[in-house]
């Protein structure tokens, strides 16, 4: 089989388990290898396990600087270059205005937007010419949501992150795109219920939003990033591709 990432050296922050995992896995099928961050080393010791040989998991935080600089030192001591960035690390929980607190808003945008900032920063030494960066946004970044609006903020920053590091590294060939998933069935999206119950109602309310309606799965947005890593998207570049089976569209 032709696997269109034979060769090509990966790193995916927030590996360990959700989209992150789907997309990790998906890499090494396509031949690359991958080396993925997580902050809790037995889900990061089985999320290796389950992507493969081709894996290779470092304990890091993508909103600690020391930690990045860790996973860069070991990266580069390993295999000297990366080809393709997936800065996915993430996550949010829901407050309305006006009970939105500092932790809250500080824990979010650390790292949703100062983690892929220096992520991204951080990672240009080893990146090669004609690399690809990817990021991971949010359906938020281009619709209301109650109660969300910090990560929502958060998102919309990552998406426009894609449009000025486009231009800010053309010289040297590299594109970076955003992929913005929707309710994708991941233990995050399940973690915003307190319950069993309370959790398959939001599953079954978002799967109503959803033309397709259903929730997305991890492996299909891990495609996608595959996609936006190979070749085949060679002059894809700045974009914001929606995995949202019609969420945002219609």
């Amino acid at each position: 089989m032709n696997k269109q990432l034979a060769g090509k050296i990966a790193l995916v922050t927030g590996g360990s388990s959700g989209i992150g995992l789907g997309a990790a896995k998906e890499l090494a099928a396509q031949g690359a290898q991958v080396f993925i961050t997580g902050r809790r080393q037995a889900e990061l010791d089985s999320a290796v396990a389950e992507i493969g040989p081709n894996a290779t998991g470092i304990r890091a935080d993508a909103a600690v600087l020391a930690d990045l600089d860790t996973v860069y030192a070991q990266i580069a001591k390993k295999v000297g270059r990366l080809d393709v960035l997936f800065a996915n690390a993430g996550g949010g929980d829901m407050l309305a205005l006006g009970a939105i607190t500092e932790e809250h808003f500080d824990r979010i945008f650390g790292t949703n937007v100062r983690g892929v900032l220096f992520t991204v920063q951080k990672a240009l030494p080893l990146l090669t010419n004609g690399a690809s960066v990817i990021l991971t946004s949010s359906t938020t970044s281009v619709q209301g949501t109650a109660s969300f609006s910090v990560y929502s903020a958060s998102k919309a920053a990552v998406r426009n992150f894609a449009r000025s590091w486009a231009l800010d590294l053309k010289g040297r060939g590299i594109r970076v795109n955003a992929v913005s998933p929707g309710p994708i069935r991941t233990p995050g999206l399940g973690g915003l219920a307190s319950d069993d119950a309370t959790r398959q109602g939001l599953f079954d309310y978002l799967a109503s939003q959803v033309p397709l309606g259903r929730l997305g799965e991890p492996s299909e947005v891990g495609k996608v990033v595959a996609f936006l890593a190979s070749d085949s998207a060679s002059y894809i570049n700045g974009i914001e591709l929606f995995v949202d089976g019609g969420m945002a569209q219609v």
